[in-house]
């Protein structure tokens, strides 16, 4: 069976028109559609301004203005299942293995044959399908949104427990800190219930005031207070052969802590203006960021209503005791976040790794997900370095000082960390100066071409401004 890629387009760079022009009409006539660039500018030109990737790119290899490599790079880093191919008139071994190294498809010299041509663009367009159907296979069963992250020994015990306690009726007291992930455990034992199938609600207790969170658990009748204009079902009677999640349950004021204790005890709610009560079947999950028993000790929280909801507790470690979780859920954030903004964000450099996994993370894995997310959005090449991450993260605090970076007393791999504060003055010098390149390079002391040079060995070459060299260059 042939494959068809999803999106079948070809973009031919050559800087001869005559074999530019040849090339456009033979794949045309294969049925494919062609977009030609005159050069190594158009190309990139080409590349970031199509709507996705091209499943093919046929580029000759030297050209004015530019190399072939390069623009096998740039359509790389769009992404990596496009697949090039490219030409040269100048067949030596190195060439060859220099592309193949980069991540060629293939690799031809002129003269060629037309046909045999054709042939290979036919092939490397079933390889791009191929490989965007397996990408598409392999999100299938990688772990849903909701699925836990854990290798540590702490959230392993979790994920165990997690396991044993799905398949039963009783409640569960979740607790931990802020951003530890609470309510992701709470849908893991629903989904890994017989409920699976029936709703799962969510309410905070602290989120609503508490003249109307009565009416939001229980429902109400219409008129049974001012502005109850229709019925309400309220949230137990809403997930009816499903679960209902408490979150911060330790909010609840003390006199809804005595309804909800007789709606657990007798499985009947009985809305607000009602006389009558309505029998519901629902697993309740509760959880809190409270010190429940020093709540319990102090009156802020029913002793009764405490030995209810806590028949089984999941206790969920701080993200800085499963430190070994930190690069897994790094990237699982790296990937739903580069997806989402469009950028192919490969991974991390070792420092940024080394980092990530020293910081202590009082907001838990919430702040991971936030430092991730700020990561990839400034990332300017496929890799996140120090310089993409919080100064609080990074230990970059200070790199904009004239003093020097402390060296880690667990070492540090030098050029990764220098080439992070180049690429961070780089940056600033842009943002300071509104992106106009003769401003920021006058600011660092440096020349127009040493500033373009350097954006360039950044990946920063589209990041702002002005391209005009001013006349008389500025002195390194």
């Amino acid at each position: 069976m042939t494959l068809v890629p999803p999106d079948p387009r070809i973009l031919v760079v050559d800087d001869e028109p005559s074999l530019r022009q040849m090339l456009t009409i033979l794949l045309r006539r294969e049925g494919h559609q062609v977009v030609a660039a005159a050069g190594h500018r158009e190309a990139l030109e080409a590349l970031r301004g199509s709507p996705g990737p091209f499943p093919v790119v046929l580029t000759d290899l030297a050209m004015p203005d530019g190399s072939g490599l390069d623009v096998l790079a740039a359509a790389k880093s769009r992404s990596a299942a496009s697949q090039v191919i490219l030409i040269t008139a100048h067949s030596t071994v190195d060439n060859a293995l220099e592309a193949m190294k980069a991540g060629a498809y293939d690799f031809v010299t002129k003269p060629f044959e037309p046909r045999e041509l054709a042939l290979l663009v036919g092939k490397a367009l079933e390889k791009y399908a191929l490989t965007v159907e397996n990408e598409r296979l392999r999100a299938q069963v990688r772990p849903k949104p909701g699925d836990i992250v854990g290798r540590s020994p702490a959230m392993q015990r979790v994920l165990e427990l997690v396991e044993r306690i799905a398949p039963t009726k009783t409640t569960v007291l979740i607790t931990g800190e802020s951003g530890t992930g609470k309510e992701r455990i709470a849908r893991a034992i629903h989904d890994r219930s017989e409920r699976s199938t029936g709703p799962f609600l969510v309410l905070n207790c602290g989120a609503l005031p508490e003249n109307l969170m009565e009416s939001e658990l229980f429902g109400h009748e219409k008129g049974a207070f001012t502005g109850a204009a229709a019925r309400s079902l309220g949230m137990f009677r809403e997930a009816d052969g499903g679960t209902l999640f408490l979150d911060e349950v330790g909010e609840l004021p003390l006199a809804l802590q005595v309804k909800l204790l007789r709606v657990l005890q007798e499985k009947r709610v009985r809305p607000v203006g009602s006389a009558q009560e309505t029998p519901v079947d629902v697993r309740v999950l509760a959880a809190t960021n409270r010190p429940v028993e020093l709540d319990v000790s102090e009156g802020r929280f029913r002793q009764d209503l405490y030995y209810r909801l806590n028949v089984i507790r999941v206790e969920l470690p701080p993200l800085r005791d499963r430190r070994d979780d930190v690069p897994v859920l790094a990237e699982r954030f790296v990937e739903r976040f580069s997806r989402e903004m469009g950028k192919n964000i490969l991974g991390f450099t070792a420092d940024a790794v080394r980092a990530l996994t020293d910081y202590d993370y009082p907001g838990n894995v919430r702040e991971l997900e936030n430092v991730i997310e700020r990561a990839v959005a400034l990332a300017g090449s496929s890799r996140i370095g120090l310089g993409d991450l919080p100064p609080a993260v990074s230990g970059l605090a200070g790199a904009t000082s004239p003093k020097l970076l402390e060296l880690p007393a667990c070492g540090c791999q030098l050029d990764d960390v220098l080439n992070e504060v180049e690429r961070r003055f780089l940056l600033e010098a842009l943002e300071r100066t509104g992106g106009v390149r003769t401003a920021a390079a006058k600011l660092l002391g440096i020349s127009f071409r040493s500033l373009r040079y350097r954006l360039e060995k950044q990946n920063l070459d589209v990041a702002a401004g002005s391209e005009e060299e001013p006349e008389e260059p500025l002195s390194r």
